[in-house]
């Protein structure tokens, strides 16, 4: 029997029909689904300090499962000490069961030791149906060994989905049980 993801069953299960009901979808195809999640963390210091680049892509490396890869700056910038070519912060991909493993262990473990949490801000989509929010620590995730953190970084991550509109990739998103702000809690602070 091959192992599947609990967020991967309870999608097809119980988020794919409440889709189609909440938006008229004649077929499961044109139910949004979640593509990918990318994961990314700059690195202000690494022009200083060589060897923080690689400590971020361990950490990361062991917070998401998945090999994370330097990025490189694309041009020089003689303020920063930033040369063309230069690694500046690391980043992931996920797809499939990696990608349903991560948000789920992000939703259930790693949101809820965030200090002083009410839920994620719902303003951060991208107008194609795309949702980033940022992390300030990247302690809040259980792999991390809180000992051997030299510095605390935060990372942003993405989730990109088939979503066409924003309200449609909200629905998808909060059904999945990513802790959104509620409406009238935004109205009252904003």
């Amino acid at each position: 029997m091959k192992y599947v993801p609990r967020l991967k069953t309870k999608y097809q299960k119980e988020v794919v029909p409440a889709l189609m009901q909440q938006f008229n979808y004649t077929s499961v195809m044109q139910a949004p689904r979640l593509l990918k999640i990318c994961i990314n963390q700059g690195i202000g210091d690494a022009t200083g300090d060589k060897k923080m680049i690689e400590t971020a892509a361990t950490e990361l490396t062991t917070i998401v499962g998945q090999k994370a890869v330097s990025t490189k700056a694309r041009t020089s910038v003689s303020n920063f000490k930033l040369r063309e070519g230069m690694p500046i912060g690391v980043r992931v991909t996920l797809r499939g069961e990696r990608m349903y493993e991560f948000l789920d262990r992000f939703i259930s473990i790693a949101m809820p030791r965030v200090r002083d949490f009410r839920g994620i801000n719902d303003k951060a989509f991208d107008g194609r149906g795309n949702f980033t929010m940022g992390i300030t620590e990247q302690i809040i995730f259980p792999e991390i060994d809180i000992d051997k953190v030299s510095k605390i970084m935060g990372m942003d991550v993405s989730f990109v989905t088939s979503a066409k509109t924003d309200a449609e990739a909200y629905a998808l998103l909060k059904e999945i049980g990513i802790p959104f702000v509620k409406k009238s809690e935004t109205a009252q602070n904003g």
